[in-house]
């Protein structure tokens, strides 16, 4: 199956959004087409570059259906991605890991790709709870360990190219900026870009990363942080999958990094020498960010979700905290221990 016949719509249903074919008779078809039987109960949860939905199964417990964006990914990076849950279950790591049915965890109908998952109940972990961020950094120090084991084949690396450089031209591209800020937005970009370039062009060593850690992708259930997306999992230096957890100021930042490395080195090794990269990683999300929500703006759930992008006051208060990460590039790393 290739992308373009993924992506294609049916011609009986003219949309101008792939997902808008995606109607609720048309998710209990797909999910029903793996020989199971819905009770026609249908909730539909956050997310934006998915849709997912909580499906009522008759006399079992409801199931999560994942339904793929048209386009995004192959087929070979989904499977991969499944594979690295699977290979992660299998090790009793907290991951939510899709549902095998006849030997496949990916499957296809009515034009769409989807995945179902096992429900998992929970709430949101405190990243400022020192408790959550050492279970938090023992279960990364697991992952790691079995992501250092082989790279990934076919996901994507994280790269100033994808990250910082693609999007800041697709910015620049576009009809997105107000006149009056595109020379302030090209030239910060320009600098950050610059600052970031001779750190990321160093000989780092890379593992297979979940890849998005901030506090909305984990749940915390059975004195557990439970890992629930690994959509964005990549190829990457193990820093990209800590940095997100610590936040504050200097003191505070360190208080929280010790917390988690002690948990983490309990089964992977530390390199402190990737603490440099935490404000790079950082840079090149904040622009990444941008660019993700301007490439899905025609998505007509992107403006209803996200009603202050695209504003004149988005794109000032963007090119602020953009030129007030160019100053933190500026300064000295964290180190470890330092409070």
């Amino acid at each position: 199956m290739t992308e373009s016949s993924i992506s294609s719509q049916p011609s009986s249903h003219p949309s101008s959004h792939p997902y808008d074919a995606l109607t609720p008779d048309r998710v209990i078809d797909c999910v029903e087409s793996l020989g199971l039987l819905s009770d026609a109960r249908i909730f539909p949860l956050n997310s934006y570059e998915n849709r997912v939905y909580q499906v009522g199964i008759d006399e079992a417990q409801p199931l999560i259906a994942k339904f793929y964006r048209p386009g995004r990914w192959s087929d070979a990076q989904i499977n991969e991605e499944h594979q690295f849950a699977l290979e992660l279950a299998d090790a009793e790591i907290p991951v939510v890991a899709p549902l095998v049915f006849d030997g496949q965890t990916l499957h296809e109908a009515h034009g769409f790709r989807f995945a179902l998952f096992p429900r998992r109940g929970g709430h949101q972990i405190e990243l400022d709870n020192f408790d959550h961020l050492e279970q938090v950094g023992t279960m990364l120090g697991r992952i790691h360990a079995m992501g250092a084991a082989r790279p990934f084949e076919h996901r994507t690396s994280l790269s100033l190219q994808r990250f910082a450089i693609d999007s800041r031209e697709f910015i620049l591209g576009g009809d997105f900026l107000p006149r009056e800020n595109v020379d302030a937005y090209a030239t910060t970009t320009t600098h950050i870009i610059e600052q970031i370039t001779p750190i990321l062009a160093q000989d780092w060593t890379t593992l297979r990363l979940h890849g998005d850690c901030h506090s909305g992708n984990f749940l915390w259930r059975d004195e557990t942080p439970w890992f629930v997306d690994l959509d964005d999992c990549l190829q990457g230096p193990a820093i990209q999958d800590i940095w997100m957890l610590i936040s504050g100021d200097r003191a505070e930042a360190t208080a929280y990094l010790d917390t988690v490395v002690e948990g983490y080195e309990t089964f992977y090794p530390f390199d402190p020498a990737q603490l440099q990269l935490i404000e790079p990683l950082r840079g090149l999300r904040q622009m990444h960010h941008a660019a993700w929500l301007a490439r899905r703006w025609e998505d007509p759930a992107f403006p209803m979700a996200f009603p202050w992008f695209n504003t004149p006051r988005y794109w000032a208060e963007h090119i602020l905290a953009l030129r007030e990460q160019l100053s933190a590039l500026q300064e000295p790393p964290l180190t470890l221990g330092a409070v």
